[in-house]
Order: structure tokens, then C-alpha cells, then sequence
């Protein structure tokens, strides 16, 4: 089961990676990436897999040592719930990037290597969004006629 469960945590997540790298602009992709849930498909498979081994788990994260995170991540459902865990904090980290990049008018050409780094190099995707949005600016906040919000409009691009 264990098997079945790894292979199946970057399947249901994929979907949300292709809307946002290779339709980020169509009106679906903004209602279903829109909802931070996008993760529970996600999070369901690391729960199933860390919440039979909590006993284990729960004393190799509360106090951590080298030696105990490698015997974890050394065992096979140590490794899949590792990457569940990855797969889960990639994908909210890429929603949250994609959302960002269109509130400040940066183009999905632009985002799409990034997003894809992301899915292969987490931190690395963030670290590289991270500094681009740097350099694009803030995005205009203009207000919402009949919202009682602001809305965000994109920014004129990247600032000197």
C-alpha cells in the first residue's frame, strides 16, 4: 500500500502544477487554484501514511537528530511520507506564487520555469519567485466598487 500511495501522491497533484504552467490565464484555473484545498488530496495521503506511525514519527520531529531523521526517511513509508510532505508544501507554495505573479501582472512565460523548478527544487522555485517578485514591484491596490474590499490591479511591470 505503501507503493500505491507514493506513486499516488505527485499523480494528484500534477493537475493543479498543469493548469497553473500551461493554462495559468484560463477562468478555470483561477476558481480551482484559487482554493487553497487544492493540498487536501495531498495532505489525505501524508495523513494516511504518518498517522499509523505517529509513536515514531512524533519523537524523530520533536526532538530532532540526525541519525533518527535518517532512520526515518530510511525507511519506505518514511520516504513516502516524506514526499507527501514535500509534494503537499511545494504545490501550496506553488498556488501561492502563481496567485502572486498574477496580482502583480508578471507573465506566465516568466512563472512557468519557475513553477516547474519548484515542482523539482522547492525551495530553489521560491527562492528564485522570491527574487523576481523582488524586482517586478508591488502590485496597485485600487479599491473594489461594491466589495467592501481592495481590489489588486497588476503592477506596470518591473521597477529600476
Amino acid at each position: 500500500m505503501t507503493g500505491t500511495l507514493f506513486s499516488l501522491t505527485f499523480a494528484v497533484a500534477a493537475p493543479f502544477w498543469a493548469l497553473m504552467i500551461l493554462a495559468p490565464r484560463w477562468s478555470w484555473t483561477a476558481r480551482i487554484v484559487g482554493s487553497p484545498l487544492i493540498v487536501l488530496p495531498v495532505l489525505l495521503i501524508y495523513a494516511i501514511l504518518v498517522l499509523p506511525a505517529f509513536g515514531r514519527v512524533l519523537p524523530v520531529v520533536t526532538a530532532p537528530t540526525l541519525a533518527g531523521v535518517r532512520d526515518l526517511l530510511g525507511s519506505v513509508d518514511g520516504a513516502a511520507a516524506a514526499w507527501a510532505h514535500l509534494v503537499g508544501f511545494d504545490l501550496f507554495a506553488g498556488r501561492w506564487m502563481w496567485r502572486d505573479s498574477r496580482d502583480r501582472g508578471m507573465p506566465a512565460l516568466l512563472m512557468a520555469p519557475v513553477l516547474v523548478l519548484t515542482i523539482l527544487l522547492g525551495p530553489l522555485g521560491l527562492a528564485v519567485h522570491l527574487g523576481l517578485r523582488a524586482a517586478w514591484g508591488r502590485p496597485a491596490v485600487t479599491p473594489s466598487p461594491g466589495r467592501g474590499r481592495p481590489a489588486v490591479t497588476p503592477a506596470a511591470g518591473p521597477t529600476a
